[in-house]
């Protein structure tokens, strides 16, 4: 995403979100801001880091496997992580046919060095096509305990009896 940044406002570095100056934390990831010079910075620093990344996968690299899946799931993020400048290889799966036909047949291998920022294109391209940064999931991990008087459902947050099967908030079925 190629947004102008203002040095004198501030700027949720996960999502990017543009805030007034006086402003502290993103009101959706819940971070706090950078300033807009300190974001030029960032941007600086890692447009010549990917400037002197070679887009070319030598033999003698070391490659680690970063995302298994179908063929056009892997092949749209090897070329969302060629746009973003980290190389990456689509392999088939010895597990499978490993011709890429079959369920999870590719798998996304990069360079062990590019490993940690093809996580966070990876991460990022997650919860912007999950729309999950827009939700909350602090509830998440409640775990529905029969033998408690109440649950609290973990798509909503909504507190129940354990009588009912279904959430009478979001209609999340229990049983």
């Amino acid at each position: 995403m190629n947004l102008e940044i203002d040095p004198d406002l501030k700027y949720c570095p996960q999502c990017r979100d543009e805030y007034r100056a006086e402003i502290e934390r993103c009101a959706t990831c819940g971070v706090e801001l950078l300033s807009g010079r300190r974001m030029l910075e960032m941007e600086e620093r890692q447009k010549a880091r990917m400037a002197s990344r070679s887009m070319t996968i030598s033999p003698d690299d070391e490659l680690v496997d970063i995302r298994k899946g179908t063929v056009i799931d892997i092949k749209q993020l090897q070329s969302l992580l060629e746009k973003e400048g980290i190389p990456a290889l689509a392999v088939g799966d010895p597990a499978s046919c490993g011709g890429g036909c079959c369920g999870t047949g590719l798998i996304l291998r990069v360079r062990m060095e590019d490993a940690r920022d093809a996580a966070e294109v990876l991460s990022r391209e997650y919860f912007q096509s999950t729309r999950l940064a827009d939700h909350d999931i602090s509830y998440a991990n409640e775990v529905l305990n029969t033998a408690a008087l109440e649950a609290t459902c973990p798509a909503c947050g909504c507190r129940f009896s354990t009588r009912e099967s279904v959430c009478p908030d979001c209609g999340l079925c229990f049983f």
